[in-house]
């Protein structure tokens, strides 16, 4: 594959490759998307938009230049307490792999960023990764996101972007790390049509989090836990969808998670509410709601790569890669697509007593890490209460 450079959300040679439920693959452009799809289907995406979520400063301590990429936090209300991960001297155009590293990082640390000012609040099981408290009102700390806040970027795309660069077309609340960067297949007449052809569309709101931080360590922890809101209007999707055995069609990554996430906890189904998000999707996964997903393509190893593997088998992933690679399909957030049926073997049983990962994170709000799995009851009490690990 090669990457994609240029900050283009759909352009006219935009590819999908297409893997049915058996393993067959062809290909397609990408505006014939919804071509794939059938009456009845219930086609998820993220309206998340794109917070500004870099930020260079300096280490107050020691005066040396820094950057902080945002990378999570509690809840999509959440303003004052971030976790991020922090970078020494230099900006995107260098790969975050060559990044130097930061000033050594201790509590009570300040970091002057912009407008912004912040303190350390612990270091998160990482030198480069901490608990960040913004100070000043919310309204400050919004003003000063804006104002100095650039959409974090990686080398592979030359030139800075702009946060519309970033936008989806359907983006709404800016609460996203990253972009959803699948919805950029979406605009107005897609939907329209899919609206023609009984098609139903929803969405959640997911922030979405970082996609590499440069460090093996940390890319292995890859996701973090991510807040998300699936409104009334699409739990109702679903569920209409289940009872007359419409398909359930995820737009990226992030509405794959948050879906398998809520099943699992409720034994396969997916009431309205805020949660988050801590298990990880992968090749053990049996999934109880997603039958397709529309994602971008992905290198083999990142955490996007993983999730794919709860799909398809990985006779099937080599294929793609093998067909990726020779068709030169471009990657990263502004490249082509593939759209994955779920493979039979991939079908979950009703379990509703077990949550199918143990899966544990730190949050910022507590130094305990919370984890999800085990022999847990699916109500919702046992949300609110997770097992806890000192």
């Amino acid at each position: 594959m090669i990457a994609a450079r240029l900050p283009v959300q759909r352009p006219s040679n935009a590819k999908v490759l297409i893997a049915d439920g058996q393993g067959n693959i062809e290909h397609k452009a990408r505006s014939e998307f919804a071509d794939l799809l059938r009456p009845g289907d219930v086609v998820v995406a993220n309206d998340a938009a794109t917070l500004p979520a870099s930020l260079s400063g300096q280490h107050s301590r020691t005066g040396r230049p820094i950057e902080v990429r945002l990378a999570g936090r509690d809840s999509l209300d959440e303003i004052r307490y971030f976790s991020v991960i922090v970078f020494g001297e230099g900006d995107f155009r260098t790969p975050t792999e060559n990044r130097s590293k930061p000033p050594a990082l201790k509590r009570g640390d300040r970091l002057e960023l912009g407008r912004l000012q912040g303190t350390v609040v612990r270091l998160l099981n990482h030198p480069r990764f901490i608990l960040l408290q913004f100070e000043g009102s919310p309204r400050e700390i919004w003003e000063g996101l804006a104002r100095h806040g650039r959409p974090i970027q990686y080398a592979y795309v030359p030139t800075p972007l702009a946060v519309w660069d970033t936008w989806t077309p359907i983006a709404v609340r800016p609460v996203a790390f990253e972009p959803p960067s699948a919805g950029f297949v979406l605009d107005w007449s897609m939907l329209a049509s899919m609206s023609a052809r009984k098609i139903r569309f929803g969405t959640i709101t997911h922030a979405s989090g970082l996609s590499s931080t440069g460090d093996p360590e940390l890319d292995a922890l890859l996701p973090f836990a991510e807040p998300y809101r699936i409104p009334r209007s699409t739990a109702l999707m679903i569920k209409h969808a289940q009872a007359s055995r419409g398909r359930i069609i995820a737009i990226g990554t992030t509405v794959a998670r948050a879906l398998e996430h809520t099943a699992a906890m409720f034994d396969g189904v997916v009431p309205f509410g805020e949660r988050l998000a801590t298990q990880r999707l992968g090749a053990s996964s049996r999934l109880r709601i997603v039958d397709a997903i529309l994602s971008g393509t992905h290198e083999r190893g990142t955490s996007h790569y993983e999730l794919l593997r709860a799909f398809v088998d990985d006779e099937t992933l080599s294929r793609i890669d093998h067909e990726l690679n020779t068709r030169d399909y471009r990657t990263h957030e502004f490249g082509d697509s593939v759209f994955l049926e779920r493979a039979a073997t991939r079908r979950a049983p009703r379990l509703g007593h077990l949550l199918e990962h143990v899966s544990c994170s730190s949050t910022p709000s507590t130094s305990a890490k919370v984890c999800f799995g085990g022999l847990l009851p699916h109500d919702a009490q046992s949300f609110f209460n997770p097992v806890r690990k000192e």
